[in-house]
């Protein structure tokens, strides 16, 4: 199989980039600020991209990070790399002379807004805030490509556990004694270990019967005080050290809000009903092989 896929270097990009090659699928990249290639295609969003034809599958990941104050300019960054760079992406599979079969296209849980113990899955409506707002945009980018008959799957990404990302930043407070839960610790996090977005990604690909959004979360989503608990326990140190959420928003403003203290309770509802089978359902099990990777 020929995959052509975007934000290759990144997290997710380069695990599951990683995975492709070792099953000897041929891969290439759309690079930005980077030489055309045999194996990589220059781009920018916004910018008009022709493609070449012959690739069975495109993945979209690119997108700049959420993490920081929100500032107007953040926004309108986070906004224009995801909207504007799935369409220009979708514009470009709509030129094709010969299409993909598939686009398996990045989104978030943040589609759904914070929810407090609502139970969420693919049926549930669109929330509230700027994410949830970003969110509905940057599905929509790719409603061009599903008109041409290729299949579409909006990949809606959960918290990602690996030695790096979100989980990395955390180890150093938890190690030293200073972790804590954020808030009041009752909001839900809708976690997933990196080898079942790796694994779940593949299986869309491979799996027909799979289209529109799908949640990458794993099965046992946990509070904010259960995921701090068990890291706790996973390191051994103790987790006293509560972060109140009047210091959150001071740190991070409106961010703080959307994305550390909203309760989001997911269930990936059509992966199980599609009959992926998860490596990793219960966070304690996630946590160890993840830092048995790493130094503690």
């Amino acid at each position: 199989m020929r995959v052509l896929m975007s934000g290759a270097s990144g997290l997710l990009g380069s695990a599951i980039g990683r995975a492709l090659e070792a099953d000897g699928e041929a891969l290439t990249r759309l690079v930005r600020d980077g030489a055309q290639g045999d194996n990589q295609i220059a781009w920018e969003p916004g910018e008009s991209l022709t493609l070449p034809s012959g690739f069975d599958a495109v993945i979209h990941l690119a997108g700049e990070g959420v993490v920081g104050r929100w500032t107007a300019a953040k926004k309108e960054r986070v906004r224009d790399s995801r909207v504007l760079g799935t369409r220009t992406i979708a514009e470009a599979v709509t030129r094709m002379d010969v299409k993909p079969r598939v686009m398996v296209a990045a989104s978030a849980i943040g589609f759904y807004g914070s929810r407090g113990d609502e139970v969420l899955n693919e049926e549930s409506t669109s929330g509230t805030g700027f994410l949830a707002e970003v969110c509905r945009e940057w599905e929509a980018a790719s409603e061009p490509v599903e008109r041409t008959g290729v299949r579409v799957v909006h990949i809606r990404i959960g918290v990602v556990l690996s030695t790096h990302g979100a989980l990395g930043k955390m180890l150093l407070p938890f190690r030293v004694g200073l972790g804590g839960r954020l808030g009041s610790g009752k909001q839900w996090l809708s976690w997933i270990h990196v080898d079942d977005v790796v694994g779940a990604v593949q299986h869309v690909l491979g799996n027909e019967t799979v289209s529109g959004p799908v949640n990458l979360v794993g099965p046992n989503p946990v509070t904010n005080a259960e995921f701090t608990k068990a890291l706790g326990h996973a390191l051994s140190r103790p987790t006293i050290f509560p972060v109140p959420a009047l210091a959150l928003r001071f740190a991070l403003g409106e961010m703080a809000d959307e994305a550390l203290l909203a309760s989001q309770r997911v269930q990936p509802q059509r992966l199980l009903a599609s009959g992926y089978l998860f490596r990793f359902t219960e966070l304690g099990e996630a946590l160890a092989e993840i830092l048995a990777k790493k130094p503690v």
